[in-house]
């Protein structure tokens, strides 16, 4: 979860962007989504409750997203307990350190392998500041982030979303989303990453709010978890 100290550097964004520091907000943010969608209110209840799922901004959250992708959470998690060293501290100073093979002991693939490398190594420089990006607004943070090699749009929203609190991000690219809102919405096709992106302007300025909805729904109805953090 985010720090108390995260919390108050996360205040001045340009311009009026929403945070999430907590439940509360969240609970706010899913107030406002039926206000502006009434069809998602049976969606609400059949999701139940809505996990915060918030981690610190910086490298290690960066890392955990980037090793989650495509694998399953169990994979993950091991892979993510092989990275972690003795002091359980996953820092881009530390990661560069490593030897030039430590990837295939972790098994990460190595295009992972070659992106967090690049990450690193930008952020131990001082060229990359993950923090401070979480302060600018989605689309300037957005742009910075895909700008880097091997991370795409997905992994940049998910980032926004779960390390920066960005309370109006929307990863319309996620399989596990479009497959909720088609099924939710009693669509006639699961809908693609352009179609999905254009149903979540409805729900602006609390688009991260609604990917938690309808990842939780996801959950509740076919019995697996596939929000892109633990």
């Amino acid at each position: 979860m985010l720090s108390s100290a995260m919390d108050s550097r996360l205040e001045p964004l340009r311009g009026d962007v929403q945070i999430i520091h907590n439940e509360d907000d969240v609970r706010q943010g899913l107030e406002a989504l039926l206000r502006l969608d009434p069809r998602l209110a049976p969606i609400a209840v059949d999701a139940g409750p809505i996990p915060l799922r918030l981690r610190e901004p910086g490298f290690a959250g960066l890392a955990h997203i980037i090793v989650s992708q495509m694998v399953s959470r169990a994979s993950a998690e091991a892979i993510w307990r092989r990275m972690l060293p003795a002091d359980g501290a996953l820092t881009a100073e530390g990661y560069v350190t490593l030897h030039a093979d430590a990837w295939r002991e972790f098994g990460l693939s190595r295009a992972k392998a070659e992106t967090l490398s690049r990450i690193a190594k930008a952020v131990a420089s001082g060229r990359l500041d993950l923090s401070g990006l979480c302060l600018k607004p989605p689309g300037e943070a957005l742009a910075e982030l895909t700008a880097l090699k091997g991370v795409g749009p997905w992994t940049a929203e998910v980032y926004l979303m779960f390390c920066g609190g960005h309370a109006d991000v929307f990863p319309a690219g996620d399989v596990a989303l479009q497959n909720a809102v088609g099924a939710a919405l009693r669509l006639a096709a699961r809908p693609q990453a352009k179609a999905l992106a254009r149903l979540a302007e409805a729900w602006s300025p609390w688009r991260s709010v609604a990917a938690r909805l309808f990842w939780a729904y996801y959950a509740a109805k076919m019995r697996r978890d596939m929000v892109p953090v633990g």
